[in-house]
């Protein structure tokens, strides 16, 4: 498939952008884009000659002269504003830098601007304050997943829920869905498109929630997750009532409702899936990030080389591993039953020896599903 026709300036954007990094295979760029390397290398060609035909809405020439004036910095200040109405000072600098502005204004200058022509307000100021979390070293170690808040759509009777997928490290935001539930099937379909584009983490987090888990039941493990362990991915839950497992996807579900949903009255699906695009393309590509060094999602994101298996594999253990199958949520071992997750039904699981005598790991391909203990009475 090449350029889809709603998203075709983002997806010329994050290619050159992703395809300008050192070391980018150019490519498998152009594989993943759907698109042939004569037409990935024309746009690198546009791009770095800034050429006829911008890739993005907004020019990438220089914003400012040598004898632009103060009022005219003032302005330039207040013209990022107002393309970004939510953003700060620091953010409003760093994108004064990165589009060469030749006098670009110290943060507190820029905040005084910002007082001065009463685009501050305090409340929000104070509650967007830098959290320090924990980040994994390298994109692609973890992605986090979430549903946004669903919201209504305004030309037809049916509700919109946002899916989002975040890369740990880097901040990328992979996939944001205008989806039309929160079904595996729809799930599993938006992430095989971010795995062909992408590749695929090595691990992916999410809440204890439907799809993707039962907060209201012994296992969290569903028919989702034994597609992505399937396909070579770790599956993580968060805590139980710690949404802070799932901060940087928290963190980017406030920051899209505050800057799309809050102001926006969206027709139908389509007409919201066209809004996360254009936004989706701005956090990735010009948003400063706090919590990155004010660096941008994009400049620390690399595509994974780990690709998409279009086919299940096989599941196949080590010899002489001890290989049980599970039926509606058992499996017998040492002439007892066990209980193991409903979600395994079919499948063959490997019991591996723990360090505590009689207690045995349940794995499944690559990852401990539960445990069950030969000590404990039979039921």
């Amino acid at each position: 498939m090449g350029w889809q026709e709603v998203s075709i300036v983002s997806s010329r954007n994050e290619f050159v952008t992703l395809a300008s990094q050192e070391g980018a295979n150019i490519a498998e760029l152009c594989r993943r884009f759907g698109i042939s390397r004569t037409t990935g290398y024309k746009w690198l060609d546009r791009f770095a000659a800034g050429g006829e035909e911008p890739l993005t809405d907004h020019s990438r020439r220089p914003h400012s002269s040598p004898g632009r004036t103060a009022e005219a910095v003032e302005a330039a200040v207040i013209a990022v504003r107002g393309e970004h109405p939510t953003w700060g000072a620091r953010k409003i600098r760093e994108v004064m830098i990165r589009r060469k502005h030749k006098a670009v204004p110290a943060v507190s200058t820029i905040a005084g601007i910002l007082a001065r022509h009463g685009l501050i307000n305090p409340e929000q100021s104070a509650a967007r304050k830098p959290f320090i979390r924990f980040e994994h070293e390298a994109p692609n170690r973890l992605w986090q997943m979430d549903f946004k808040g669903h919201f209504a759509l305004a030309e037809i009777p049916a509700r919109c829920h946002p899916l989002t997928v975040i890369d740990d490290h880097s901040r990328f935001s992979l996939d944001l869905g205008a989806c039309a539930d929160e079904r595996g099937e729809t799930v599993q379909t938006r992430l095989s498109a971010a795995f062909r584009r992408y590749g695929m983490p090595e691990r992916m987090t999410m809440d204890n929630g439907s799809p993707w888990g039962n907060s209201g039941g012994e296992h969290t493990l569903t028919a989702f997750g034994i597609w992505l362990i399937r396909i070579g991915i770790k599956v993580s839950h968060s805590r139980p009532g710690h949404p802070q497992t799932q901060g940087k996807c928290e963190r980017f579900n406030g920051t899209l409702k505050l800057e799309v949903l809050r102001d926006h009255a969206w027709r139908d699906y389509a007409h919201a899936q066209a809004g996360f695009d254009r936004w989706r393309d701005v956090y990735n590509l010009e948003r400063p990030h706090e919590g990155i060094g004010m660096a941008v999602p994009s400049d620390r994101y690399r595509m994974s080389a780990r690709p998409f298996p279009e086919t299940l594999p096989e599941i196949v253990y080590p010899p002489g591993t001890i290989v049980r199958r599970v039926s509606h949520g058992r499996l017998k071992h040492a002439s007892r039953k066990f209980r193991v997750p409903k979600a395994l039904h079919g499948m063959p699981v490997a019991l591996r020896p723990t360090t505590t005598d009689g207690l045995l790991d349940v794995q499944f391909i690559h990852q401990v599903v539960a445990q069950i203990d030969l000590r404990e009475p039979a039921e």
